[in-house]
């Protein structure tokens, strides 16, 4: 397999691409000015309170504004949002109830849902976001990194790379309620009767997650000759997903085994000026706080190349200006409880690398289902129409200075 894969996207014994099995996806959400998200709500509040408030010159300073986005740019609301849409320097409207997105690779952040506050929020993204609805992210591509090539999540993802080139956003189904699934057209029928038994999106989405190798061109996936290694990747990818959720779509917080589970032994200062890790201790020092346990494995947990919870410190912990700068004085109690829940969801994580790694080694003795397999069984290459966003529209969706979206 190893020639394969270094054969990427071009030659006939190339592996498919998760482009070639979930055709549609989504560019990366672009918001244009950083403080629009945050890692707490109330810091958001604080931010629009002080935005409204200003006027002329002080406002637009704040703003922030780009060539997509000034406190002048009327635009429509987002699917689902009640939002103004007139210019916000005439009127602002009143505050948008923040969401909860997934700012890159593990960081649960939240966002304004204003449209006029975004460079680019991929309306399209947000009329399909439901309680069924799952999100596959590819990761940037850096060359040896060594980490995972895509991640799930059930929130909002604006894609965001530490590192790379960001990748595509690929929603599991094209349309809302858990309807008509994100995969080429023929692909889970040929899947279906090579294995034996159903395959689903959701199993697809398992697999990938379990077994994607990164690329240049994107994130690889090798499709088994074998069905009984087909089943183990299904169920491998299938614990991962339930991590990588954290508890949605009804499932358990991920949790540690008694002994293992990480606590804090030494109280985090309000404002921590450094993160170290003890590795004869398995702690992370923070200041002159400290959380152990932590496995070797979760200190080192990396994406696109770049340590989690090392970007997870910086991201609130480094000097912001502007907008941004308005959080918390401290380091509040919540911030705790979401780093142990993080180290947990990542030392689990690291935990099933191991049957990863065993999985691509059978894999690499059962061979695989190549592009050209797909070719010649008529699922590639796509209609152009699996790589468009369906038609969702049930109502009209309100259009700058109050007009009806034409879509």
């Amino acid at each position: 397999m190893a020639a394969r894969v270094a054969a990427g996207a071009g030659g006939g014994d190339a592996l498919p691409l998760l482009d070639d099995l979930m055709p549609w996806s989504v560019r990366p959400l672009r918001t244009g000015r950083p403080w629009v998200t945050a890692p707490d709500a109330p810091s958001l509040r604080a931010r629009w309170d002080l935005l409204a408030g200003a006027e002329g010159a002080d406002q637009e300073r704040l703003f922030r504004p780009s060539r997509s986005r000034t406190p002048l740019t009327p635009a429509t609301a987002l699917p689902g949002r009640s939002t103004g849409t007139s210019a916000f320097a005439r009127d602002p409207g009143p505050y948008p109830e923040p969401v909860r997105i997934l700012h890159g690779p593990f960081d649960e952040q939240w966002l304004i849902p204003d449209h006029r506050l975004l460079d680019a929020a991929r309306p399209e993204l947000w009329r399909v976001a439901d309680a069924h609805q799952l999100f596959a992210v590819e990761h940037g591509y850096v060359p040896h990194d060594g980490g995972p090539a895509l991640s799930v999540t059930a929130l909002l993802p604006d894609g965001h790379s530490p590192a790379g080139r960001p990748g595509r956003i690929r929603p599991l189904y094209r349309r809302p309620g858990g309807r008509e699934p994100n995969l080429a057209p023929g692909l889970a029928a040929l899947l279906s009767a090579r294995y034996g038994a159903p395959v689903t999106a959701g199993s697809v989405l398992a697999w990938a997650l379990a077994t994607a190798l990164p690329s240049p061109a994107g994130p690889l996936v090798p499709l088994p000759d074998d069905g009984a290694v087909w089943a183990d990747g299904v169920e491998l990818g299938q614990e991962l997903l339930r991590l990588q959720l954290r508890g949605a779509r009804d499932g358990e917080r991920p949790r540690l085994p008694g002994g293992r589970r990480p606590y804090v032994r030494a109280a985090i200062p309000p404002r921590p000026d450094s993160l170290l890790y003890d590795a004869a201790e398995e702690a992370i020092v923070l200041g002159e706080g400290r959380v152990s346990p932590v496995p070797a494995g979760a200190w080192d947990f990396r994406v696109s190349g770049v340590r989690v919870l090392e970007l997870w410190f910086e991201r609130r912990t480094a000097p912001a200006e502007g907008l941004a700068a308005v959080g918390p004085r401290g380091w509040p109690q919540e911030r705790t409880s979401e780093l142990l829940e993080l180290i947990t969801v990542l030392a689990l994580l690291a935990g099933l690398r191991p049957r990863q790694q065993a999985l691509r080694g059978r894999l690499e003795r059962a061979g695989a289902l190549t592009r050209d397999g797909l070719c010649a069984a008529g699922v590639l290459p796509v209609p152009a129409s699996a790589r468009r966003p369906a038609s969702v529209l049930d109502h009209q969706e309100e259009g700058p200075e109050g007009q009806f979206a034409l879509l």
